[in-house]
This record gives structure tokens, sequence and C-alpha cells, in this order.
């Protein structure tokens, strides 16, 4: 009697909006009275939100299930699908939040018959909220590296004739970018191709970096044209990554010619774009390449990072020529702050100059915050001439 009174008051404050007649048709489950029970206090629009959100929390609500005589996570469907009954056929808006996670639950436990019960009810009250219900779980699957499945939902979009969106299609290749092998990747960007969705940025950085860390530097800049160098939603991203993969093989003619592509296509190239060449150059010792990139960066308006003074410290120290370091220093301005404005992913492929790293050290464990690039080259300086002396003990 109490519940039915409580019951009645949270209607009072929220009345439904559904007509007396729409009762008649659906009327209350017998055991509805005992789910009402847990969710007197609930804040929610549905009071089923609160109900399915605890059965689906996992082990810590299952201790305190087990006073019920549950005690397996398959001893919950029963109740999921009642509950979901007394939602769906209820006269309250559907939490989306919270069905993907009744549907990902039913997924975890592999029970076929019970995800199809419920995607077809749920295709019956709206097929819009199954939709986004259906992203929700692939992408939430995608995400935890839960291949099969996710493959396994994707299969059952199909069968039900839902439409992959962008979001969970892209969440699919990052997937199998992240978790599967490169032949699998392949296969799956084959998938989003032929689905005529567009791979979106951060598909694309999740493959490059899976080319680059098995060192398929060759495959990365075919995959790059096949996307397509003319896409400038992705800014220079897609010509940085072509630039890096003959950057990294040190092939210095073929990466010439596609940064002089790239300018010629109407892109602007970046301080990412101006390091990937000034590492090459640095790392091959050519001095009129690095110096005619560094007053490029200074026509165009590019600020350095420290990638770039890196660049040049390290090649004229391998060479002994740290005396000459202001010829080229004096055209970049010395007294700015640091910054690091270079993509990670030339990091990957590339690894950093010896001047970056030892200068991140210096400024994690400094009491200092702001420093300054000639106050890091100075300390660096003093450090490698002290690594370059013999201390005799007598």
């Amino acid at each position: 009697m109490m519940t039915c009174l409580n019951l009645s008051a949270a209607l009072r404050h929220h009345p439904p909006p559904c007509t007396s007649s729409f009762r008649r048709h659906h009327p209350p489950r017998p055991n509805q009275d005992r789910y009402l029970k847990i969710t007197e206090n609930s804040n929610k629009d549905s009071d089923y939100a609160a109900v399915l959100q605890g059965l689906c929390r996992g082990e810590k609500n299952l201790i305190k299930l087990k006073s019920q005589g549950i005690t397996e996570k398959n001893d919950l469907l029963p109740e999921v699908k009642t509950i979901l009954d007394e939602m769906i056929y209820s006269c309250y808006a559907l939490d989306v939040d919270v069905v993907s996670k009744i549907l990902g639950f039913c997924c975890e436990l592999r029970d076929v018959d019970t995800v199809d019960y419920l995607m077809w009810r749920l295709k019956e009250r709206d097929v819009k909220v199954l939709e986004s219900v259906l992203w929700k779980v692939v992408v939430g699957f995608g995400g935890r590296g839960e291949i099969e499945l996710m493959e396994f939902v994707l299969e059952k979009m199909e069968l039900m004739g839902v439409r992959v969106d962008s979001v969970s299609g892209n969440a699919f290749v990052i997937c199998y970018s992240v978790f599967g092998s490169l032949s699998e990747m392949e296969v799956a960007y084959g998938r989003l191709k032929r689905s005529r969705i567009l791979i979106e940025e951060e598909a694309i950085r999740t493959m490059a970096l899976a080319y680059i860390k098995e060192e398929k530097f060759y495959s990365l800049g075919k995959f790059v044209e096949d996307v397509g160098l003319g896409r400038k939603n992705v800014g220079n991203l897609l010509w940085d990554l072509l630039i890096l993969s003959y950057a990294a093989k040190f092939k210095m003619k073929s990466m010439q010619r596609e940064f002089v592509r790239m300018v010629e296509s109407g892109f602007k190239p970046g301080v990412t774009t101006f390091n990937i060449r000034a590492m090459a150059f640095s790392k091959m010792m050519l001095f009129a390449d690095l110096h005619l990139s560094i007053k490029h960066i200074t026509h165009e308006g590019v600020v350095p990072d420290i990638v770039t003074y890196g660049c040049v410290v390290d090649a004229y120290l391998e060479r002994r020529l740290a005396k000459n370091l202001d010829f080229v220093l004096n055209n970049m301005n010395g007294d700015s702050y640091v910054t690091l404005a270079t993509d990670p992913l030339v990091f990957e492929a590339m690894g950093k100059v010896e001047f970056h790293s030892s200068s991140e050290a210096l400024m994690e464990f400094s009491k200092k915050k702001n420093w300054t690039y000639k106050e890091l080259i100075a300390v660096y300086l003093k450090k490698k001439f002290r690594r370059n002396q013999i201390f005799w003990n007598y």
C-alpha cells in the first residue's frame, strides 16, 4: 500500500504523457510493484531506467541480489526481459544509454535469443532508438577491443536492416587497427569504403600508427594516397604522413618531390611538415638543405618548436661545429619559450632527436617552469662538454 502511495505521488510530479485508454490496453504486469519499490526515489523521467542500470552494474550488484536467489549473470536475463517489456510498453521515453547497456550485457552473455527478442521489441517501439542503441553498442565493444562481440552486433544490424553510420563504421576500423593484425585492419577499411562512409581523422591516425609500428612505410604511403590527398577537413595530416613515409626511410628525393606537390596543391606546410624534413636533413647531415628549411620556416611565418631547434643543435654538435651554432640560431627567436607542436606520429616513426629528449627530462624534473631555447641550449652544450672530458684519478 505504501508503494502505491509513493508511486501515485511520483506520477503527480511527473505525469506520464499518455491517455487512460493506453493504460487499459496495456495493464501493469503483476510483478511491477517489485521494481517500483527500487525506484521510488528516482529523479529520472523513466522509473525503469534506474532498475535497468542496477541490474547491469556487474559483480557488486550480484552480491546484493544473492538474497533474492540470483547468483549468476545468466539469472538476470529473465529480469532484464521483464523490465524492458515494462519500459517498452509504457509511455515513458526510452533511455538510449540504459538500453544500450542492457543490449551489451546480453551480447556479452552470447544469448542470441534474448538479443533478437530485445532488438525486435525495440524495432516495434522506435526504429530510431534501435539504431542509436546499436551504434552505441558497436562503439562500446570496439573501444574495449572486443572484436567478436562487435562483429556479432554488426551481423545483427545487417539482419535487422539497420544501416551502419559514420561513428560505428570508424569505430570498427579503429578497433581492428588497435587490436587486430594489419591484414584484418585493411579488410575492415575495405568494408568501410564499400559502405561509402568517409574515414575520419581518428581512424586515419590509428591506421597510420599501426603501419608505423610494423615499419610498413610503403603501405602507409599507399593508404594515404587511397584516402585522398585532396581532403582538407583533416588539415595537412595526409600530406604529412605521405612525406613521413619517405623521410623515415631517408628517401630524400621522393620526400622533396612530395613536399613540392603539397605546396603546388594549395596546402600550406605547418611545423610538423617542416620538422619531418628537418629531422631527415639533420640525421643525413645535409646542412645546406637544413639551412634552406629554416629560412623557409621563417618566410612562411611558421613558429619553430623544440624539435626544430633540436635538429639544428644535434646536427652541428655531431660535426663538432658548436661554435657555428649562432650562424643558424640568430635567424630563430631563441628568447621565446619552449613549445612542442609536432605531431606525435613523427616520433613513432623517426624517434626523438637527442636535444629534445634531454631537454624534456630536464624540464620534467626541474623546479623552473618556463624555459627559453637559449637556456636549454646552454645547459645542453655544457652537458655535452662535460661528457667529452677525460677525468684522471691520481
